[in-house]
């Protein structure tokens, strides 16, 4: 049996995927970045190695490809292909109903087309902002002394909106604690954040061509409060995928390596 690694170094998170010759998922595992991107690839493939009894090292794999912020610096990659592929490929094999993508990574956000064979049609990307990114959302659970999970369901109690104004990340950050000294209900304001984002996904979800519906793709896939905001500001039904979302560039990665490999 050949297998097949996809690796996708983000800012914040590292993931990493093996498939076998038919494209099965024998094997994954997401960590925490380090600094040194180098050195989250090591681990990360050392870790999602060891769940496969026939492998012993990175080496061991038929094909290995690189992606993400940190794409240059995985080990024993055979090839790097940029995040925007990968993400559009790993969604097309896991549903190739979906065609349009928004991508919330660390510190940016992307929209993408996906074609019928799984390749990018059209992609728009904000990275000039960190607003609406995986960072964005760890300040707001600071603001609100609260993890990651329990802020995304935040928003989902609220009756109202209170509207956040500031665009820029440490404004807003500011603007939440203000609001919150205050003693204003802790569900409005996160209402008023997701709302936010969404509104920021609109442009993104327009030039991806997303028509009726879209799926959400990196860690903030996760969050319940989104995934409600941008259903009701861009009117368009949320696929839930059935593979965890923040794997798709890692799958995606995979995928291509196992094409290549195969064709080999």
């Amino acid at each position: 049996m050949k297998y097949f690694g996809g690796c996708d170094v983000g800012s914040t998170y590292t993931k990493a995927v093996i498939l076998d010759e038919n494209g099965k998922i024998v094997a994954d595992t997401t960590l925490r970045s380090k600094i040194n991107s180098e050195q989250s690839a090591i681990m990360a493939m050392e870790e999602v190695v060891g769940k496969v009894a026939d492998l012993k090292s990175s080496k061991d794999l038929t094909y290995l490809v690189g992606t993400g912020y940190g794409r240059n610096k995985v080990p024993f990659a055979d090839e790097n292909i940029s995040e925007i592929s990968c993400h559009a490929m790993g969604v097309h094999v896991t549903n190739p109903d979906v065609k349009a993508i928004i991508d919330i990574g660390g510190q940016d956000v992307k929209g993408i087309a996906i074609d019928k064979d799984g390749t990018v049609k059209n992609f728009a990307m904000n990275d000039k902002c960190a607003a609406g990114t995986g960072r964005f959302y760890e300040a707001m659970a600071r603001a609100f002394e609260m993890d990651l999970p329990e802020f995304s369901k935040l928003s989902l109690t609220a009756k109202n909106v209170i509207p956040i104004t500031a665009q820029c990340t440490v404004f807003a950050e500011s603007e939440v604690i203000t609001l919150v000294g205050e003693g204003k209900p802790t569900d409005e304001i996160a209402a008023g954040i997701q709302m936010a984002i969404a509104k920021r996904c609109f442009v993104m979800a327009k030039k991806a061509g997303a028509v009726d519906s879209i799926t959400l793709t990196g860690g903030c896939a996760k969050n319940d409060g989104l995934k409600a905001a941008i259903e009701h500001v861009l009117k368009l039904n949320v696929v839930e995928l059935k593979t965890d979302p923040q794997l798709m560039g890692a799958l995606g990665a995979a995928e291509y390596a196992r094409q290549k490999g195969m064709a080999n």
